[in-house]
C-alpha cells in the first residue's frame, strides 16, 4: 500500500533552494547524509485536473502550498524577503499567488475555498 508521497524539486541552486526551506519557511528536516535535507511537509491532497495546466501544457505537475489566510502569509513571508509574483487572485476555487523559491523557481500559495479531505481546511 501507499504510505506517502515524496515529492522532489530540481534547482539549480540546491543550497540557496535548501537554506530557503529550512530558514525562511522553518520546514523540519532531516539531514538523510551531509547537506542533503529532506524536508517534512504539512498534511496534502491531491487533485486531478483535466486539461492544460497552469502554463498550457498537459502532463504538468504544480505544486501549491496551502494556507487559510492568503493575504497574512504574503505579509508574513514578504517580512522575511520573500519575493511575489503577483497579487493572490480569485480564480474561483480560491485565491491563488506565486512566489520566487531562491534557486527553484517558483511556486503556489493558495487560500482554497472548496471542501478539502484535510481536517484543518473542512
Amino acid at each position: 500500500m501507499i504510505a506517502g508521497v515524496h515529492t522532489l524539486i530540481f534547482a539549480e541552486d540546491g543550497d540557496a533552494a535548501r537554506a530557503f526551506f529550512r530558514d525562511v519557511l522553518g520546514f523540519d528536516h532531516v539531514e538523510s547524509h551531509p547537506g542533503w535535507l529532506i524536508f517534512e511537509l504539512p498534511p496534502g491532497e491531491l487533485g486531478i485536473h483535466p486539461g492544460p495546466g497552469w502554463s498550457g501544457q498537459t502532463g504538468q505537475h504544480e505544486l501549491f502550498f496551502m494556507c487559510h489566510d492568503i493575504e497574512g502569509t504574503i505579509a508574513e513571508l514578504e517580512q522575511k524577503g520573500v519575493e511575489f509574483l503577483g497579487p493572490a487572485e480569485d480564480e474561483g476555487f480560491g485565491l491563488v499567488t506565486k512566489f520566487k523559491a531562491p534557486g527553484a523557481g517558483a511556486i503556489g500559495l493558495y487560500e482554497p475555498k472548496h471542501l478539502s479531505p484535510l481536517a484543518e481546511f473542512s
